[in-house]
């Protein structure tokens, strides 16, 4: 009786350490069809089309920083020389996302939804310009109303030429008081404003100092009227609605590096030059405007922006704010 008394305390002891085996294998190997652990899935990679811009720093503090790996993220870039290379890159469907504006968003979506915007990239402060509306030094034009009927070079239907226009409504000019002509690229406005061609150039930072070096007469920037300018992050719908984790983490990332960026702004000047974001001669002495934390353009920045583009023919009917910009990724 004693032996077989053992037997069973043996028996059942065995068939413990057995099921309980079996459930620990059952943890480290799911089955056909399950769902893989987070930690062991691949790092999404995620192509970002960008400009030789000042708007792209916190991408490219988060690549070599390691941000983007930390938050499981590859980051590719494929470089653009133009918002119309940009724009093409995207279209063919080369890029997941692009730093961008709200006049390009509405353009992308005026027939269907195909980009929202998902975090601002950079905008335009009190105390830290994005555009400049300059003179040439040979107009004799110093103040806004000095621009009454005179052309400035801009690029049509773009931020560009939106900026233009709402900086000089906002200082008293009308619309038919405000010319321009159409000088899509940049090398060539500054080449014709420093000439004396064109009387007048809107410019982004930090090219506009540049110009200024070269002599143009600032008239009037947007720490006057910051609400209208500023700069997105932006992604292919298709993209984010394939990956809305990989675009959280994106921006978790881009958070980290923007914070790196505004704790210390003198460390960044050899990534500067090298990605060219700012031209040589200034390199040393430049600035870094602070970037911002993690927000979105107001429903009333958007409505302004369609307002616009219906004025210039561009858009004949509204667009939905909710479709077109999103707060559900940010950190």
């Amino acid at each position: 009786m004693f032996e077989l008394k053992n037997f069973i305390k043996i028996w059942a002891g065995l068939a413990l350490i057995g099921s309980m085996l079996a459930a620990c294998q059952g943890t480290n190997n799911p089955t056909p069809g399950t769902t893989p652990d987070a930690a062991a899935e691949e790092p999404i990679t995620l192509k970002i089309a960008v400009l030789p811009i000042l708007d792209a720093l916190p991408m490219y503090v988060a690549d070599p920083e390691g941000v983007f790996a930390a938050h499981k993220i590859n980051v590719s870039f494929i470089a653009a020389a133009s918002a119309a290379e940009r724009d093409q890159i995207i279209a063919a469907g080369q890029a997941d996302g692009m730093i961008n504006e709200l006049v390009s968003t509405v353009l992308y979506n005026k027939d269907q939804v195909q980009v929202q915007v998902v975090r601002f990239a950079r905008v335009a402060t009190e105390q830290y310009p994005q555009y400049y509306i300059l003179a040439s030094q040979k107009s004799g034009i110093t103040d806004p109303a000095g621009f009454k009927g005179v052309a400035i070079g801009i690029s049509q239907g773009t931020v560009i030429e939106y900026v233009t226009e709402r900086l000089l409504q906002a200082e008293g000019l009308t619309s038919d008081d405000i010319k321009t002509i159409a000088v899509p690229k940049i090398p060539d406005r500054m080449a014709l404003l420093s000439s004396g061609e064109v009387q007048g150039a809107t410019m982004p930072d930090p090219l506009s100092l540049l110009a200024l070096q070269q002599g143009a007469i600032l008239v009037l920037d947007d720490t006057r009227h910051p609400e209208y300018s500023y700069s997105t992050i932006a992604f292919r719908k298709e993209i984010i609605d394939k990956y809305p984790d990989g675009i959280r983490n994106f921006l978790l990332a881009i958070e980290e590096a923007t914070a790196k960026i505004n704790a210390d702004q003198s460390k960044w000047a050899n990534l500067l030059t090298e990605k060219k974001l700012v031209p040589e001669s200034l390199a040393g002495d430049y600035q870094l405007p602070t970037f911002p934390a993690a927000g979105v353009p107001s429903e009333e920045q958007w409505n302004d922006v369609i307002a616009w583009a219906k004025e210039k023919g561009l858009l004949t009917k509204d667009i939905s704010y909710a479709d077109s910009v999103t707060v559900r990724f940010l950190p």
